[in-house]
């Protein structure tokens, strides 16, 4: 059976929303925070090589995505865990992304799926957590929403609201990474 054009338009515009936002929130944010701007530029990166034709093979996605994940998502959460004064939380996901990194090439396929899924989900938790301590609203916007692309990536349904799974994960990813992009945003003027 031959992929319908519509499922080419919606990966493609899924990489394309996830791609302008994270280089967006990379842009905006790279004079405050160099490490969540490295992490935005990560999701960017993998999302454009995902884009360009001849860049991508199967190994080469996987590889970009599961450093987007293990790497760019902890400096993510890094920066909001620093910037409030908890800096033992904030090494220890920086740190374990980096063990998880370094270590990807000695899991396997579902220990790499399951690795990525923890730590998407750690990285929720611990944001949503720290957003509601400092009643920071798009923090537990961006926590929600990332936790909610973490969960829908490991539903058994191939289809979600008649799109590919991947492609509803990839927008709600979007959508979180705006709302945490704004939640640094609001939360560097809080401490000005």
């Amino acid at each position: 059976m031959a992929p319908k054009p519509w499922a080419e338009w919606s990966m493609a515009l899924s990489h394309l929303a996830l791609g302008v936002v994270s280089l967006h929130a990379a842009v905006r944010i790279a004079q405050a925070s160099r490490g969540a701007a490295a992490g935005f530029l990560l999701q960017a990166l993998v999302a454009a090589t995902m884009l360009a034709p001849g860049l991508r093979t199967n190994e080469d996605c996987l590889a970009g995505a599961w450093v987007a994940t293990v790497i760019g998502l902890p400096l993510l959460a890094f920066d909001f865990h620093w910037v409030n004064g908890d800096r033992s939380s904030a090494n220890l996901l920086l740190g374990g992304g980096m063990v998880l990194a370094v270590a990807g090439d000695h899991l396997g396929a579902e220990g790499r799926s399951v690795a990525a899924q923890a730590v998407v989900l750690v990285v929720a938790v611990t944001i949503l957590i720290v957003a509601v301590f400092t009643t920071n609203t798009y923090g537990m916007w961006g926590g929600v929403m990332l936790g909610a692309a973490g969960l829908l990536s490991r539903l058994e349904e191939d289809r979600l609201l008649l799109l590919p799974k991947e492609d509803v994960c990839r927008w709600v990813l979007a959508a979180g990474s705006w709302a945490y992009h704004q939640a640094l945003h609001s939360q560097r003027l809080q401490w000005e």
